[in-house]
């Protein structure tokens, strides 16, 4: 890697980029034909060199190649380059053979060759003196050299292998730092010309980069161990101490889980915003217990290495601890309920029978190793954990079958489960439900045992088509979730103790598995780099997709927004956006023959990944089945209050008419006299004149009294009823009263109307909008409609299927009624 004031740079294989906001890749350079290991900054240009020794020059905009320089690797390979300081188009180049040469890149020409010390150059710096240089050696040696009169002013020496990379303070303190494979940071005073200070292990790993920060007594380190740190140099004896760190797993991860939710305030002017955010602890390879927050990294906090004897190594004062740490955790339990009082985490170790508690406040391995009284037994290891919602208990199942109960706070063994042992086999799995009603353990001999927890007594068991290779309970639900060694997946119900589900589809083994908050969805992870989404009440697998590498772990936060993954020899934990939490997604069952898509793990933290499939539309028809009454889309307002429009207008009527204001004439008008006066408006006495225009001959019909007619024709009605649920509940009024012969209607165009609902009705669609349009129909003509046989006729065939309809929704109502009954009322 490599950085100056606007991008970042970052090699790859043959291929480096150039990142812009740490997050987007703005420029990617190809050209190389083996793997890059140098990178420099230059001006407009950056300079790449690979294992092979060629060395390229790039134009970082125009990504165009600028000067290639290729060099023999037997006789000058390069390992270290350099820019120096206020030396204009020049570049220091180190070796492996020892020899350093100065170029000029914009002539392409050798300057200058540096005999060196006969051992190969691993890290150039420039210090803070101009013409001087800062050559890391391979034994160690740190040599300060002139390069303008190829002079060595000083030479340091340490005993802890090749020097890695090498900084000079700039804050007025003339001290260097040099870093070491194992970890070690010495700290040289340039004036006195002698070792000041050792950092040891100052990272478990080799250092990999330290640079002090410009003009401050800051010192940022990295290793391999996944690590980043600062230290501040305020101390009267120039010695370092840790001011923030930033760190991950060191090797692949082995367990992941979501532990609880923590609040935090942020200042906000003159107020507290309050923040949840959810933690993830993990475990690792490296023997660590660490937590991840899900809304940023200062949340973070490592809870260390796990001790063998935590007393000893204090009495000691042991350095180097690992041979006293603890293997890595294979299985964990948490729970926050009593976080505060005393621990609250329980971890199984690999190859080990106790179990060591921690403590999640403290940030430390507990102060109790629950183990059974008695068993010496070397070959016995502790293979299945669980911590009971209350926090007081753990309960912990043993390789040899055994299942046994400790209290969190004394550490003391409680009780087994079983005379001798709860299971013939290895313990796979324990569960407490969320009362301390009931312990659910299954053993590899392919039996789920239910048991009392207070008195320790079989209540049931069932026994499993597969060896069991995981379980996972949700306690709000009491649903048991079993990953069997025949790949499929097994759903119990702890009330009625009987399998309610069974998925299978997984070509490869189970390794983990996780429910959703709400308990509907079962999520599972596979060696077949296959994640699937479980919908439990469908019984369907509604999502599913493919990994570039196997999923180890998964885990669900609290609210159901993140899903949490760990694979395969990865370091980090990957977050995974539920999408539909903000967006509509299809949830409908995938066909049998579905191909799930590969998605590419992310590299970038930040990176928003858009959803690999489409969103499937679809469009409801107008009717799902003919016999189904169907209702409209209208809102109610259009049809609800038709039968009250009269009582609407009158309290709608206003107290007196709008009155009209008198408009004044341009010139206004004067009587001719010796005092001026203004003449007065004349005034219409004429009381015969009115303002009531008679229609008379003006009325003619509208568009939906010529549908009807169209309808006595052809007998379709579905543009009239377009018509209708076009206009308000005043244009529909007035529609239906202008049908009647009064009103220019007929009574050919009302027998159509009536048609047009018995239309309705047998197609059963607009099922509210005909009986409310009937309703007015019959309020507006009643005096009509008696005097006219053939409306009398059309209305008797009306009633009867009217009465027909209601009768056959009657006795539906009354099912769904009958059934809510029950369910309210019986014991389930």
């Amino acid at each position: 890697m490599a950085a100056d004031g606007r991008l970042v740079f970052a090699a790859y294989g043959n291929v480096f980029s150039a990142f812009a906001r740490n997050k987007e890749v703005v420029h990617t350079f190809k050209g190389h034909k083996a793997e890059i290991h140098l990178l420099q900054p230059f001006g407009d240009h950056v300079i790449s060199v690979d294992t092979d020794s060629v060395l390229i020059i790039w134009h970082i905009y125009s990504e165009e190649e600028y000067l290639q320089l290729p060099f023999d690797k037997s006789v000058f390979k390069i390992s270290a380059i350099l820019h120096p300081s206020t030396y204009l188009n020049k570049i220091l180049l180190g070796s492996e053979q020892g020899s350093l040469q100065l170029w000029n890149v914009k002539s392409n020409k050798l300057l200058y060759t540096f005999a060196g010390w006969k051992v190969g150059v691993t890290a150039l710096q420039q210090a803070p003196a101009v013409d001087v240089v800062a050559v890391g050696l391979m034994s160690g040696q740190v040599i300060i050299h002139n390069i303008k009169f190829d002079e060595t002013l000083m030479k340091f020496r340490q005993d802890w292998g090749p020097i890695t990379s090498i900084s000079f303070r700039t804050d007025g303190h003339p001290v260097m730092a040099a870093g070491s494979p194992c970890g070690h940071i010495g700290l040289w005073d340039l004036e006195d010309k002698k070792l000041i200070n050792q950092m040891r292990n100052a990272h478990s790993t080799a250092i990999a980069g330290l640079t002090f920060l410009h003009r401050e007594p800051l010192l940022v380190t990295n290793g391999a161990d996944n690590a980043l740190r600062i230290w501040i140099f305020d101390g009267p004896a120039g010695e370092g101490r840790l001011l923030r760190f930033r760190m991950g797993h060191s090797a692949p991860l082995t367990r992941i889980r979501y532990y609880g939710t923590k609040w935090t305030t942020h200042s906000y002017q003159n107020g507290q915003i309050p923040e949840i955010h959810f933690l993830c602890i993990s475990t690792g390879q490296d023997g660590t217990l660490q937590s991840f927050s899900t809304v940023h990294e200062k949340f973070n906090k490592s809870l260390g290495h796990g001790l063998i004897n935590k007393k000893r190594v204090k009495r000691k004062g042991l350095q180097n601890t690992m041979s006293v740490r603890l293997p890595p955790v294979t299985e964990f339990a948490a729970e926050e309920a009593r976080e505060s009082d005393w621990d609250g985490i329980v971890a199984c170790h690999q190859g080990k029978l106790s179990c060591s508690t921690w403590n999640y406040q403290r940030s430390t391995i507990g102060a109790h190793f629950l183990r059974p009284a008695g068993l010496k037994t070397d070959s016995t290891t502790a293979t299945a954990v669980d911590i009971t919602s209350c926090g007081n208990f753990a309960v912990i199942g043993l390789s040899s079958g055994a299942v046994d109960v400790y209290n969190m706070q004394s550490g003391i063994h409680r009780g087994s489960f079983g005379r001798d042992q709860a299971h013939k086999g290895s313990v796979r799995g324990v569960a407490v439900d969320g009362l301390n009603q009931l312990t659910i353990t299954a053993g590899s001999e392919g039996v789920l045992k239910f048991w009392n927890f207070k008195n320790k007594v079989l209540i049931h068991s069932v026994s499993l088509d597969s060896s069991p290779n995981l379980m996972l309970l949700h306690r709000d639900s009491g649903i048991l979730g079993l990953a069997l060694d025949d790949f499929s997946i097994s759903v119990l119900d702890i009330e009625t103790r009987k399998i309610v589900r069974e998925f299978s589809g997984h070509q490869g083994q189970i390794n983990d598995m996780t429910f959703s908050p709400d308990g509907r969805w079962l999520i599972s992870a596979s060696m077949d780099c296959s994640i699937r989404t479980w919908d439990l009440p469908s019984g369907c697998l509604i999502d599913s997709f493919l990994l570039d590498s196997a999923p180890l772990n998964v885990t669900m936060s609290p609210t159901g927004d993140f899903l949490a993954t760990s694979h395969v020899d990865h370091l980090g934990v990957y977050l995974w956006s539920n999408i539909s939490l903000y967006s509509v997604v299809s949830l409908r069952p995938l066909p049998t023959d579905y191909v799930p898509s590969v998605v590419m793990l992310p590299e970038l933290s930040e990176e928003t990944v858009e959803p690999s499939e489409e969103m499937i539309e679809y469009d409801s028809p107008e009717q799902l089945n003919e016999q189904l009454v169907t209702l409209s889309l209208l809102p109610e307002s259009r049809w609800k209050n038709l039968l009250n429009l009269d009582v609407i207008k009158k309290k709608n009527k206003p107290k007196e008419p709008p009155k009209v204001p008198k408009s004044a004439p341009f010139f206004i008008p004067t009587i001719p006299g010796l005092v001026p006066r203004y003449a007065a408006p004349e005034q219409n006495n004429d009381p015969q004149q009115s303002k009531v225009v008679n229609l008379g001959i003006l009325a003619q019909k509208s568009d939906f009294c010529l549908k009807l007619e169209e309808g006595l024709v052809n007998n379709k009605y579905e543009a009239a009823v377009n018509l209708l649920k076009e206009l308000g509940p005043s244009g529909i009024e007035t529609e239906l009263r202008s049908l009647s012969p009064d009103c220019g209607g007929s009574v050919g165009i009302m027998k159509s109307f009536l048609k047009m609902i018995g239309t309705m009705l047998d197609r059963k669609r607009d099922f509210e909008l005909a009986q409310a349009y009937l309703a007015l129909f019959l309020k507006l003509h009643l005096k009509t409609l008696p005097s006219e046989p053939v409306l009398l006729e059309e209305m008797t065939k009306l009633s009867s299927q009217l009465e027909e309809n209601w009768i056959h929704l009657q006795l539906l109502f009354n099912q769904s009624l009958c059934v809510l009954n029950y369910i309210k009322s019986a014991l389930l």
